[in-house]
């Protein structure tokens, strides 16, 4: 965060507790020394003195340290730290810090709920996908981070835990399992431990009984740091919407949208439907899921701050493309539920309209999709599975209006997610995806990164080839407009993606 002359980092971060900017909510959470707990920035209680205050940069430090989680302001809730400037400070970290990166890249990888398990990749694993020893990735993550991934692990785990037990009506056996424990005593010790709480005593009395609900399904809430441009992203899903599986409401005063998804948990589909609410006072979304995915609580949660970028840090991106971009302050990289169905709906927007694009998804869902019973009108469909695409004939996509060269670039997709191991989601190693999918039929550049931008969530991603680009930077006459494009974007890194969709706004 940007420092007044003279100031400390730690001064700055007093005068935004001060405030309670909401900018730099989870940039940053602050110990009281005076009662043992440590706040988000947006926190209501009374400022604490300046000499009373500790600031540290991710929750798991302010637990290494001894303080306990605030219950009125819960951490838990906060926006996760930019993976790019993730202690909230002013510089942004150099793409050639080779070691600070790869500390980044595995917090980023513990953060996904499937790390959480006890069955999960431990430390030695979780270092030989980065290509370091076990003893490398420990140094270096405490060095970034001041805690060992076991206990940024123990600290995530716990944190998503309390979410779900303040928030929900599950019972403690079920959130103990969904938050990666073994057995409901390991995490109640652990509970107890950290919170100096029972899982239950975070419960009011009376509160999340089944019958006690007014609408189906179970309420989360998700926040976000402003600003945050929420017309524009519901009205860039709005004109890509798929009849059957997407719902956007664009007036009112909870503009959202509506879903269903399907989702593989311990071997068994999961599906169901969910809404995004936006609550722009509270600088939040409202999350309500259908009771068939709480088996998957924890993944749906991750998935939707995924799609709408919930977790971005504007100050870190305006700072760098405010100058080139000044209408775009508010704008996010918008994300998908599942990064197969993205990697199929940019395959069918290769080389035609927004519009024709729609068009042909539309009836992919329709003839392949699955029917589904949702309370919502005009949710009935969940988009086709790799299974179904990969045994698709040609015959049976030629019918819906797609060409041969698509028709083999879907199949090749699908194959080589369900025979290959094809990862597309947020914990995928980015260049290895890329060079995976361009080396499957049909799979240009524009799509990999186009998939690398919205399903592989990489800040740096840049379709050098697209048309619309070229059109917004005023390229279309150049010889080369995609090595002009590319050449431009240079000083846009390492928020490439962000800039993409600024420039795509200003057509």
């Amino acid at each position: 965060m940007p420092n007044l002359p003279g100031e400390s980092i730690d001064d700055s971060r007093y005068l935004a507790l001060k405030a309670r900017d909401a900018r730099f909510d989870g940039l940053f959470f602050t110990g009281v020394t005076s009662t043992g707990i440590y706040c988000r920035p947006v926190c209501r209680v009374r400022t604490p003195k300046r000499e009373n205050c500790r600031f540290f940069g991710r929750p798991a430090q302010a637990e290494r340290a001894g303080f306990r989680p605030c219950l009125r302001c819960r951490p838990e809730l906060a926006p996760a730290a930019s993976p790019s400037n993730p202690e909230g400070e002013a510089r942004v970290w150099s793409v050639q810090d080779a070691s600070w990166i790869l500390a980044g890249q595995a917090a980023r990888l513990i953060d996904t709920p499937e790390a959480w398990g006890e069955s999960a990749p431990g430390v030695r694993q979780l270092a030989q996908r980065l290509g370091v020893s076990d003893r490398h990735l420990r140094r270096i993550f405490e060095a970034r981070f001041g805690v060992s991934p076991l206990q940024y692990l123990q600290t995530r785990r716990l944190l998503s835990a309390k979410q779900m037990l303040t928030d929900t009506p599950l019972p403690v056996s079920e959130v103990a399992r969904l938050s990666g424990f073994a057995s409901v005593r390991r995490f109640n010790a652990a509970f107890s431990e950290h919170y100096a709480l029972k899982p239950t005593q975070l419960r009011h009395a009376g509160a999340h009984r089944e019958t006690d609900r007014p609408e189906p399904g179970i309420v989360v809430k998700l926040a976000y740091r402003p600003p945050y441009d929420e017309s524009a992203m519901l009205q860039f899903f709005a004109s890509r919407s798929i009849a059957g599986i997407e719902q956007v409401t664009l007036a009112g005063a909870q503009p959202g949208i509506g879903r269903t998804i399907s989702l593989e948990v311990a071997g068994q589909r999961c599906s169901g439907w969910l809404t995004a609410r936006f609550d722009v006072p509270g600088n939040r979304v409202v999350l309500r899921l259908s009771d068939s995915l709480r088996p998957a609580l924890p993944r749906v949660m991750a998935r939707v701050r995924a799609l709408l970028d919930l977790d971005a840090d504007p100050q870190a991106i305006n700072q760098l493309l405010h100058a080139s971009f000044p209408r775009g302050d508010g704008l996010r990289v918008p994300g998908s539920l599942d990064g197969f169905e993205l990697a199929v709906r940019a395959v069918l927007g290769q080389q035609v309209s927004v519009a024709a694009a729609r068009t042909l998804a539309s009836r992919l869902v329709e003839h392949f999709g699955e029917p589904i019973e949702t309370p919502i009108a005009g949710l009935n469909r969940l988009f086709p599975t790799p299974g179904a695409l990969a045994g698709a004939s040609g015959d049976d996509l030629g019918r819906l209006g797609i060409v041969r060269q698509r028709q083999a670039a879907i199949r090749a997709i699908a194959t080589a997610v369900l025979e290959q191991g094809l990862r597309l989601h947020a914990g995928a190693d980015v260049a290895a995806t890329i060079e995976a999918l361009q080396a499957l039929t049909g799979v240009g550049e524009w799509t990999a990164q186009y998939i690398a931008m919205r399903a592989l969530r990489w800040t740096d991603a840049f379709p050098a080839g697209d048309v619309a680009l070229h059109k917004a930077l005023g390229l279309q006459g150049s010889k080369n407009p995609a090595r002009a494009a590319q050449a431009r974007s240079r000083a846009w890194q390492p928020w490439r993606s962000y800039a993409v969709i600024r420039a795509w706004k200003e057509i």
